[in-house]
């Protein structure tokens, strides 16, 4: 019998987060090769470290392209803020050792007389879906982006001009008969710049977690811990190394659902780490929104070179009103879930992935570029139908 009564912690990171810094970049390189041919192949990786970015991986597209990567990177950087001693959008050095694809895993993945574009690699990918809040997504995640995506905006207008890039929170719920009731703890460090006094920056932060939190659900005081170090002024990539890839559950669901290990960012969509997760996520909140779960877990698996899911596993944790194995035959009927299937369906062949290297890849409103397909309810009506 599940517990219905706890206590459960997630985390976030905010765009300055030095691993993010780097999800950045890997995929806006992505972008710019999806912009110049929409089946381009990237695999982009991203270390970061003080005034110094290193850009490795493969890809297959424009060789001229690689002749922008730089701008693309730099261009980043500035966007997210970083003009410190440390890290300087204009000033850090730049090495760039993307190179072409390995043939031998063209031949095993592409599309060739009969045989259909196989899967990238190997893998299982899971999606996930609550009704804990209005996107479907669980509540501890959903508030520790939020968090941080509130102090992001007030930066990047000016309204407070003290905070620095670098941020990242936590925020604890206590789950009563399974529903989250409030907030036990909540947890913000924030870099700042020299001079701003720790309960400048506390009662600050308090305002935007306060905003952000339903009525009622702030944490007793003594549990609202606000730099608890007193001192955060170096950060980013000056204070600690990034790379890419580092966030998977901050990118996810915050623990709150399995996850299969291949991180999302530097990948284009022919790579099932990325696109099949995108694919799961789809189906298990539209089953979540048709209202035939309050909680639904999908899990795909792939081997490379092979085009369609070895296994689709659904789990709706109890809470289901329909039979497991019919809604999975129903949404393999309403979506291929090969590579190309997937692609096809969300229109991923897009330079639309630096968007989602901050604040989590789910959970996000649909954007009139393409962006985040995968969180539409287009298949409610299908699946209501069904049952």
């Amino acid at each position: 019998m599940a517990k219905s009564n706890y206590i459960f912690t997630s985390e976030s990171v905010s765009e300055g987060h030095p691993d993010k810094v780097c999800d950045r970049i890997s995929d806006a390189v992505v972008d710019l090769f999806l912009s110049h041919d929409p089946y381009a192949r990237v695999a982009c990786e991203t270390l970061a470290t003080t005034n110094r970015l290193v850009l490795a991986g493969e890809v297959r597209g424009p060789q001229s392209v690689l002749d922008e990567v730089e701008s693309v990177a730099r261009a980043a950087v500035k966007d997210i803020g970083y003009e410190q001693d440390g890290f300087h959008w204009e000033k850090l050095d730049f090495a760039c050792h993307l190179h072409q694809q390995s043939a031998d895993i063209a031949v095993g993945v592409d599309a060739a007389g009969n045989k259909d574009e196989g899967a990238g690699d190997q893998g299982i990918m899971f999606g996930y879906a609550c009704d804990e809040t209005p996107g479907l997504m669980p509540a501890p995640i959903f508030y520790s982006h939020n968090i941080l995506k509130s102090l992001a905006d007030v930066r990047h207008s000016g309204e407070v001009a003290w905070l620095g890039p670098d941020a990242k929170s936590q925020v604890s719920l206590q789950y009563i008969n399974g529903r989250p009731a409030r907030a036990t703890s909540v947890v913000v460090s924030t870099q700042h710049n020299e001079g701003v006094s720790n309960e400048e920056i506390r009662e600050t932060v308090r305002r935007y977690v306060q905003s952000v939190l339903p009525d009622g659900w702030m944490c007793p005081e003594d549990q609202f811990y606000v730099n608890p170090t007193g001192r955060f002024v170096i950060g980013g990539p000056d204070g600690d190394a990034g790379l890419t890839g580092r966030k998977i559950i901050v990118d996810t669901y915050g623990g709150a659902a399995p996850h299969g290990g291949g991180a999302f960012s530097g990948k284009d969509p022919t790579k099932v780490d990325r696109s099949a997760a995108y694919a799961a996520r789809y189906l298990a909140k539209n089953v979540v929104g048709a209202g035939l779960a309050r909680k639904c877990t999908i899990q795909l698996s792939y081997a490379i070179g092979v085009s369609h899911p070895l296994s689709v596993y659904i789990d709706t944790h109890g809470t289901g009103e329909v039979d497991e194995d019919k809604l999975s035959d129903v949404l393999r009927q309403l979506m291929n879930l090969s590579p190309r299937g997937i692609r096809e369906h969300l229109k991923l062949n897009r330079p639309v992935y630096a968007r989602t290297a901050a604040y989590g890849h789910f959970g996000r409103e649909p954007d009139a570029e393409g962006g985040f397909s995968w969180e539409k309810l287009d298949l409610v009506e299908q699946l209501k139908a069904a049952f």
